[in-house]
Formats: structure tokens, sequence, C-alpha cells
């Protein structure tokens, strides 16, 4: 059946946003959609976004948490959920995009809400984003009945940072939740160009100029993402062209109302009120309130800060203080976006030589120190790439004063005489991801200005060298490089290599790296893998490749294919040279200590 609506999802870390478009228009026309979702029992209201939270309820009391799709169900997602997180903290799930991208712990395990007691039931992070999309495909079906998701096109935002085994586990959550085989990824800061270009059409020709250098700073609830967007020529015509991708950052908005709430808990403290957990946790989703109070545009002078308390002889059940415009405004400039070199780099600050395990949350809040070592790593001279432009993207931007402070820090670093501009037209941080997908969905089938990247990051396969065995020593490993960065989706190569052993007929461990910086390699480059800081392993593959009965040794010499699908997949096919076997090694990850792969 072919696709009426195009959807764009951003499946957000805080947040998750629905927009859409009719690909019948001939010209696109994307509206947001209203989320129905909980928000107390029993109570059900719409909202442009969907809060990423799920609670996990107990079993008694039973809480009442029908929706009209859903009866009788023991868990729910948005808004209830977030503000049971002040409540019941250790049944509810946060940041389940970003454990997606975490190796270092089994993904598709039950290992959430992290840490909590025993008697809990968990789920795995690919659920609980599953369970964020079921939401939303259950709100597209109830609005659009006669429009299945399975049968449009969605386009599925995330993060530039993503490596593959990322990207997969968000497809596999996707696919669980009903949204269609042939869905599209994107990464977010193209998403948000996307939008930035649907806003002011053609006249984006006159923000940019052959030359200039976009910097997409995204920074949403839990999260930092990067992008440097080159502009060129050809054809006599202006181009985009995705040149870098930095890191995944743990460190956003949700870390600035932690740095409120400390700041209110003294406060509190001078007046002799001792928080106790409970309380504290609520303070911090308080902070986010005043935090986007006071840093709006026209926001007051003072906001009032109160928590409910947990003493009848606290008079009305409240404690209450003020906190000065002024002072948060500094406190969150200073904190978040401080003035630095260009040379500078995250401080690396330990407390302790022993920590708890978790997220790999960035110990320096300097995102100004993030952005100046993305910078540097893209040239010896970072100077010469500090952006000429911004686009602004993510909650944490609706402050003029933070924008401001971004963009005074950029002009120190230049050393050309000009300053960094930010694009004009911006008016939507909070939905521009989602808003962004379904416009590049619909040019997608219509045609129109695309940015030009493929894949962000170069991958490699590793190659256990051959030698003399040592007892308890594994042999050195080199990686090879497979995909180069920038590969174009649609596209596949045959990597120039001599024949390398494959183990076929018993379990294997089947190691990949990955870089985000290291872009000048080619297909076939052999890099002595050491403990090189340009590359990153990601998690192994433990699989048992089907036995090739025309070869009687362990190993059947192969070589490689390459191939990036035009859903962005990412597979790498080995192909016998004694007989027709093929064997296909995808990146997912698996609960099982073995796979079988097909040959």
């Amino acid at each position: 059946m072919t696709a009426q609506y195009v959807l764009g999802i951003d499946l957000g870390t805080t947040n998750s946003v629905l927009a859409y478009a009719s690909l019948d228009d001939d010209a696109p026309h994307v509206e947001l959609m209203k989320i129905p979702q909980l928000t107390d029992e029993n109570t059900i209201e719409n909202r442009t976004s969907l809060a990423s939270f799920c609670y996990l309820a107990p079993n008694k009391p039973k809480e009442k948490l029908n929706l009209p799709w859903a009866a009788g169900r023991t868990y729910c997602v948005g808004e209830f959920a977030r503000r049971r997180a002040a409540e019941r903290p250790e049944r509810t799930i946060s940041a389940a995009k970003s454990w997606l991208s975490y190796g270092g712990v089994d993904r598709r395990s039950p290992i959430l809400p992290w840490q909590a007691p025993a008697d809990i039931e968990k789920i795995s992070p690919v659920v609980a984003a599953q369970r964020y999309l079921e939401h939303i495909v259950a709100t597209w079906t109830a609005a659009f009945p006669d429009a299945a998701v399975a049968d449009q096109l969605v386009v599925l935002t995330v993060p530039a940072s993503f490596d593959a085994v990322a990207r997969e586990l968000t497809r596999e959550a996707a696919l669980a939740a009903g949204l269609p085989a042939e869905l599209v990824l994107v990464e977010e800061p193209q998403a948000a160009v996307y939008s930035w270009l649907a806003e002011t059409g053609d006249a984006w020709r006159k923000s940019l100029a052959v030359g200039d250098r976009l910097l997409v700073c995204d920074v949403g609830g839990g999260t930092t993402d990067l992008t440097l967007i080159g502009i060129e020529e050809q054809d006599g015509d202006l181009v985009l062209d995705r040149r870098a991708v930095g890191n995944h950052l743990l460190v956003g908005g949700d870390n600035m109302d932690l740095t409120l709430a400390h700041l209110v808990a003294g406060q509190f403290a001078e007046q002799g009120v001792e928080l106790d957990p409970w309380q504290a946790v609520s303070l911090w989703h308080s902070c986010r309130t005043a935090k986007e109070t006071l840093l709006a545009d026209d926001g007051p002078d003072t906001h009032t800060v109160s928590v409910l308390g947990r003493s009848s002889k606290l008079i009305g059940g409240t404690v209450s203080v003020t906190v000065n415009r002024a002072n948060v405004a500094e406190l969150l400039a200073d904190g978040f976006l401080p003035r630095c070199e260009i040379g500078d780099a995250p401080q690396r600050r330990r407390a302790s030589g022993f920590q708890e395990l978790g997220l790999p949350f960035e110990s320096d809040t300097g995102i100004t120190r993030h952005v100046a070592a993305f910078l540097s790593a893209q040239s010896e001279d970072p100077a010469k790439v500090c952006p000429t432009h911004v686009l602004f993207n993510g909650g944490v931007f609706k402050s003029e004063t933070l924008q401001t402070r971004l963009l005074s820090v950029l002009n120190d670093w230049r050393e050309d005489g000009e300053t960094t501009q930010p694009l004009p037209g911006v008016r939507d941080l909070d939905h521009a991801v989602a808003l962004g997908a379904a416009h590049y969905g619909w040019i997608k089938k219509h045609g129109g200005i695309r940015i030009r990247g493929g894949v962000g990051r170069s991958y490699y396969v590793g190659i256990e060298t051959a030698g003399l065995a040592i007892p308890g020593a594994q042999r050195p490993l080199q990686a090879l490089c497979v995909v180069p960065f920038g590969m174009e989706e649609g596209t596949e190569i045959d990597i120039p290599s001599k024949e390398i052993g494959l183990v076929h007929g018993e379990p294997a461990e089947f190691r990949f790296f990955s870089s985000a910086v290291r872009k000048e390699d080619k297909p076939g480059d052999l890099l002595p893998q050491g403990n090189d800081s340009e590359l990153s392993e990601t998690t192994p593959l433990l699989a048992t490749l089907p036995l090739d009965e025309s070869v009687s040794e362990p190993y059947v010499p192969v070589t490689f294919q390459t191939r990036i699908t035009e859903l962005g997949v990412f597979e790498l096919w080995c192909v016998s040279g004694q007989s027709d076997g093929r064997w296909k090694l995808e990146f997912n990850v698996r609960s099982d200590d073995e796979e079988e792969l097909g040959g």
C-alpha cells in the first residue's frame, strides 16, 4: 500500500514528539500530533510531547493507569510517570535512550530501573524505548484509524553520536512497537537543520554561503549532541555537507535542574529546613519549572520554589524559598557554558578511585569545553574550523541568556575578525527534531535540499594476527577498515584486502571498532589497534556461523563486502574464496550467549 503520510518521531531522552505531513500535498505542511497521556490516576490530557519516563506500578495497591487503548495496565509512560519519579524513583525509568547507547551493560536484559530493589520487576532499555513508541503508535492509530502506521513512511531520529549497535537496538524497539520495517533513521542534528530549512524555504541561501561552517548545538534534557556541517558548491548550487559528529555527551538540562536544586537546598538549610531524600527528588523536578520560568524571554525577576512538607508542623504543608532570575542565569551560564580557550579539554575529575556503576555521565559540565574538544578533533588548528554560524536546538537554548553566552565564547575563538551568527527564523526548539524529521520524509519523496553525509563514523573489524602463542596472552589485534566515514546509504563496496580466515561451525567472538575522527581511512586499511585512543570498541558479536561442508579447515578464507542499505543499516558480508558460501554479520546485541547466523 502506498503511504499517505510521513511520520517524524523524535524519541527523546526526556521527551518524545510526533509530527506528520500528508505525502499527497504539493508542499509540505507539517503538523504536531497531540499525544494523550496520563497526568494523574484516571486523568488523561493531551500534550505536544510525551515525557520519556516509564513508571512500573506495584501490584498492591493497584493504581488506576488505564488508557482508552489499554485497560488494566501495570505501568504508564508520559507525564504521570515523570511525576511519579519524584515520589517513587526506584520504580521509574528515565534516560532509556542513553542506556541504549551504553555498551557497558547488556541492553537487552532487564536492568531498569537501574539498581532498583530486587523485588521490583525490571525491563530492558530496548523494552522501555518500545513502550514509548507503542504509545506514539497508539496515538496515531486512534487519530487515523484508516491509515495504519505500518503502511506509512516513518522517519525516526537518533543522536548523531549513536554507533551501529545503538541504531540497531533503536530499530529493534521500533519494529517491536509496530513501526514499519522500512522505517528511516535520521540523525537528530540533521533533523533540526531540516526543520530550519522548512521554516526559511529558499531564503536559507541568503543566510549561508560557500565556505561557511554550521555548528548544530543540540542541548536537550539529558544529552548534548554536536554536528558540524560545511556549505559547499556543486554544479553552481549550494549544498550542505555533514563533516563531523561529536560523542554522546551525557550532560544537559537535567544537570542544570540539579544544579539549581543544590542551590535551593542550601537556601532551605539556611532556614533550618533539612530535606529528606523524597523532598530532594521532588525539589529537582520543581527546579526544572523554576529554570524554564526564570530564563524565558519574558520571565519574572523572581520565582518561588516550594516542596511539599513531610511534617504536620510545617505551615500549609509546604516549604518555600525565592530564587532570583539574574543569579540563576549567572549560575547556569558559568557552570555549563564557561569561558574557555579553544585548546581547552574537558576535565576528568574523580572524587574517588571507586565509582558507582551506571551511565557514564560527564564529570565536566562545561559544554563549551566539550565544543572546544570537538572542534580540536577536526583540525590541528581548530580556529580554522570554528563555526561561522550556529543552529541552536533543544529546550536549554530557549534561554536567550545561554544562547548569548555560547556565541560570545565562540567569537572569542575566532581569529578572522568575524563573528559567529545564529541562524535566523528558528522558533520551536522543543519540537524541531520531529518537525524536521517529517519534513525530511516529505522531501525524500518529492525532492528538495538534502544534507550530504552518509555514515558518521568509520567502522572496522578486529583481525587476530598470526604468530606464536604466549600462555595467558591474546594475540595482537589489527583493525581492518570496512566502512569509510561518509559512506552513503544505498551503496556497497568490496573491501580490498588479502583473504581472512573466518571461523565457522563453532562459537566465535567477532569484534568491531568505530571512530568519529579517523575520516581519511579507506576500505582495506589495516591499523594496529593496540591502545589507539581514536578507536572505540562496540559490543562484540558472539555467533556460530553455519559450517561450510566443502571446507575441511576450521577457517574459511573470505573477503569482505560492505553494504549500507537505503534505511541506513550496515551489512557486512563474508564471501568465501573456495565455495559459494556467504555469511552476513549484523550489529545486533543478543541476550543469548550465542546466535546462529545464516550462510
